[in-house]
């Protein structure tokens, strides 16, 4: 299958299938948020001063991840670099802050986020696949899937020079390879990952047990993605750096797990 990037010209404007994307995806995970948040006796409005925040600390530390990776701090100022755990880092750290002045329960109000942020997630990587970012490795599967205008193009000099990907011996380097689509790996998965969390916002436990359910979750998914993505930073044979950030997010989010496993007995739900 060849799949083509999704845009909108309208005039002089162009419109990208991953823009559309991160705008419904804050959208979505500030409603889903605001709902919890009514739930569990909160105003309704903290979630979208959050939203606000996040995107903005979000894109802030993203970037900054991104100059940090590629060594250059004029990469901050580029159009790409969009990386997700910087992304996490500077949202998380923005938010943080703004519960710390408005003097939030921290635990309680990061219960209520979790389903929000596998939702903005998931979102975002349908993005990724609409503008044909994110690929994986050469396939042969059934579904796998070429992108010959993808960023970059999925050919197999893109992937030997950029990805340090096997290609079949002989391949004219122009050729346009089919890949893993692992943007719809990681879109099934963190649907799963957010039905997991809907369906247990309820729990019994104390607060913070469900934030670190989502810790685990998420970071199982991200490893396992990146088992076929293609990617230019394996630093440890074919371990890349998001798997060793997936690993330290999930000793945290066991932590939170077994620390807040006994039953809730007298606060918020």
């Amino acid at each position: 299958m060849t799949v083509y990037p999704f845009f909108i010209h309208l005039g002089g404007f162009t419109l990208t299938g991953y823009g559309m994307m991160m705008m419904l995806g804050f959208l979505v995970a500030g409603w889903i948020y605001s709902r919890e948040l009514s739930r569990r006796g909160f105003d309704a409005a903290i979630a979208w001063d959050s939203v606000v925040l996040g995107v903005l600390g979000g894109l802030a530390g993203s970037k900054l991840y991104f100059a940090i990776s590629v060594g250059h701090i004029a990469a901050f100022f580029s159009r790409g670099g969009l990386v997700w755990y910087g992304g996490l880092a500077g949202g998380v750290a923005a938010v943080f802050a703004y519960m710390w002045l408005k003097k939030l329960p921290f635990p309680v109000l990061l219960d209520a986020v979790s389903p929000s942020l596998a939702v903005g997630y998931m979102l975002g990587r349908v993005g990724c696949f609409l503008v044909n970012d994110d690929y994986g490795l050469p396939s042969r599967l059934p579904w796998a899937m070429a992108f010959p205008q993808g960023a970059p193009p999925s050919t197999a000099a893109n992937l030997q020079q950029q990805f340090h990907a096997a290609v079949p011996a002989g391949t004219l380097p122009i050729q346009v390879l089919t890949v893993h689509p692992t943007e719809l790996y990681e879109i099934a998965m963190t649907f799963v990952v957010f039905w997991l969390l809907w369906r247990w916002r309820a729990h019994r436990h104390a607060a913070g047990w469900l934030f670190g359910v989502y810790l685990v979750l998420s970071s199982v998914e991200r490893i396992v993605a990146e088992i076929f993505r293609a990617k230019d930073d394996r630093i440890l044979g074919p371990i890349t750096v998001a798997q060793i950030l997936g690993v330290l997010l999930i000793a945290a989010g066991a932590y939170l797990m077994r620390r807040c496993s006994h039953p809730l007995e007298a606060a918020t739900a």
